[in-house]
């Protein structure tokens, strides 16, 4: 009798693989750099419509409320130091654009909290002056294009089908 693996590839983690996998090969062909399409996908595949809607909003929102505020804070910074930099001002900065940012999260998506605080941070302390709007859009159109990915996967893909599909695979890892 054969012994069973010892580990275990549900349905979740092949939909997120495939809607991951789904981005990067369009992205590929497009010639533009697939990262965060596929950090979206993965992020917004749940174990259902429901948890998908949920998680991708939750990244797909915060990622916008956290690009458009970025842009706003770092344009205020600009304004002190137009070369931008590492300048203190920045710290101050942070601290109301998280206030800001939670309270928008409030009005507009719950969950947007800590995925815009990701693009918050990043635009204030990673990304020049030169390439702060481009950098939020593309993020926003990104994340956009990954959350959309995996709702479309959970949605041609749901629980029943991929279980008839996935059986023989179970049972072959089981060691029936």
């Amino acid at each position: 009798m054969k012994q069973p693996l010892p580990v275990h590839v549900g349905q979740r983690n092949v939909k997120t693989a495939l809607s991951a996998s789904l981005c990067a090969l369009i992205y590929y062909f497009l010639g533009r750099n697939p990262a965060f399409a596929c950090i979206g996908a993965i992020f917004g595949m749940g174990a259902d419509m429901e948890h998908s809607r949920l998680h991708g909003g939750n990244r797909l929102f915060g990622t916008v409320i956290g690009g458009f505020l970025g842009i706003l804070v770092y344009r205020i910074y600009l304004i002190f130091y137009p070369d931008g930099g590492h300048h203190l001002l920045l710290v101050p900065l942070l601290f109301g654009g998280i206030v800001v940012l939670i309270i928008l999260a409030q009005f507009f998506w719950v969950g947007a909290v800590q995925p815009g605080g990701v693009v918050l941070c990043l635009l204030l302390f990673s990304i020049g002056p030169d390439n702060y709007v481009s950098y939020s859009l593309n993020r926003m159109l990104d994340t956009g294009v990954g959350v959309a990915m995996s709702l479309l996967i959970n949605w041609a893909l749901p629980r029943e089908r991929l279980e008839r599909w996935l059986a023989p695979f179970y049972r072959r890892s089981r060691g029936e």
